[in-house]
């Protein structure tokens, strides 16, 4: 038994063993790809200072880093955020979408763009404000229901979705068809491209709360995975313990979502893969479905950037990666004894 259960956790550091190994090359590889070409000797010319080409240097720290950085954050921070929902409302279609953390961004971003000259921060701080102010929402009308199901964050969030797309609707029609209209819909789409050290060093800190803040509650978010019943015997304020989740999740989400706009099927699909990986649901299984996300949001943003002259919106690459494997796994799904996907 123990021989059994010794191979099962070095399997288990092996996999993620592998994982880390492909996050580290996927960054070397988006850092090496782009219209300026830098080589591995290049780059490490430039980390050790010993580089002459000035426009190499200040492309390297001043685009290319900063994006790497970023695109890692977010594939890390929405899988985790979306394996973190599938298994707190036990909904193997949770994404950020479910409690309308990425519609409430967005409606900021829109209020920002139409209302407040649509300036990067300005955007940046009305999408964070949104994805926050969305979640309260939600939570607001539990509070209100007096009902604190499952279902009842599911039928709000899909209240709040409602509400938002009605108010960005209503913001594109007031908005500027030239100018505002157009950053609108390619703010929706995500991109990296705007992304700067600058941005990344006043979100991270607020990303770096989520994800610590995650870690803690590990062991909770373990325990709702269980029926509500269950874990309140095991001592589990299930209330309160899911209010400070979704807090965190939110701040996770919002902190990346207010630089790079929504990024569709990141938080969907690589839970998915790690679950069917490590054949179990745990907060490992949410640590590798962040490391999966990394690597896949990286080879998006890889092909986004190199295709064609110009940047492709990264859901545009995200949507033909993740809807096929969606598709392929309700072909081809197995059913638990409950009948959820898994």
């Amino acid at each position: 038994m123990n021989n059994i259960k010794n191979h099962e956790v070095l399997k288990i550091k092996g996999l993620f063993i592998i994982a880390f190994i492909l996050v580290v090359v996927s960054f070397i590889m988006s850092i090496s790809i782009g219209k300026y070409n830098l080589s591995l000797v290049d780059i490490y010319k430039i980390l050790v200072g010993t580089h002459e080409n000035t426009m190499s240097i200040n492309v390297f720290y001043t685009l290319r880093l900063p994006r790497t950085i970023m695109v890692i954050l977010a594939g890390i921070g929405l899988s985790m955020a979306g394996s973190i929902y599938q298994t707190i409302f036990k909904n193997p279609l949770a994404s950020p979408d479910i409690i309308g953390v990425s519609s409430g961004a967005n409606v900021g971003a829109a209020v920002s763009i139409v209302f407040f000259s649509g300036g990067i921060i300005a955007v940046s701080f009305g999408a964070f404000i949104g994805g926050m102010f969305a979640v309260l929402c939600v939570v607001g009308i539990v509070k209100l229901s007096r009902l604190d199901g499952i279902l009842t964050y599911v039928l709000a969030g899909i209240v709040i979705n409602a509400i938002s797309q009605g108010l960005i609707m209503s913001l594109k029609y007031f908005a500027d068809p030239e100018k505002q209209l157009g950053a609108i819909e390619f703010w929706s789409m995500g991109s990296f491209g705007s992304v700067t050290m600058g941005k990344l060093s006043i979100i991270f800190p607020f990303f770096a709360v989520g994800i610590v803040g995650l870690c803690l509650f590990r062991w909770k978010i373990n325990m709702l995975s269980i029926s509500d019943e269950e874990a309140k015997t095991m001592g589990i304020s299930v209330e309160r313990s899911r209010y400070l989740i979704l807090f965190f999740t939110t701040i996770v989400v919002a902190s990346i979502v207010s630089v790079t706009g929504l990024i569709s099927f990141i938080g969907l699909i690589p839970p998915h893969i790690a679950r069917f990986i490590l054949k179990k649901n745990d907060f490992k299984t949410i640590i590798f479905s962040g490391l999966i996300g990394a690597v896949l949001l990286t080879f998006a943003d890889c092909i986004a950037r190199s295709v064609i002259s110009s940047e492709i919106p990264i859901s545009i690459i995200t949507s033909f990666i993740g809807a096929p494997y969606l598709a392929m796994l309700v072909c081809t799904r197995n059913k638990s004894q409950n009948g959820e996907l898994i």
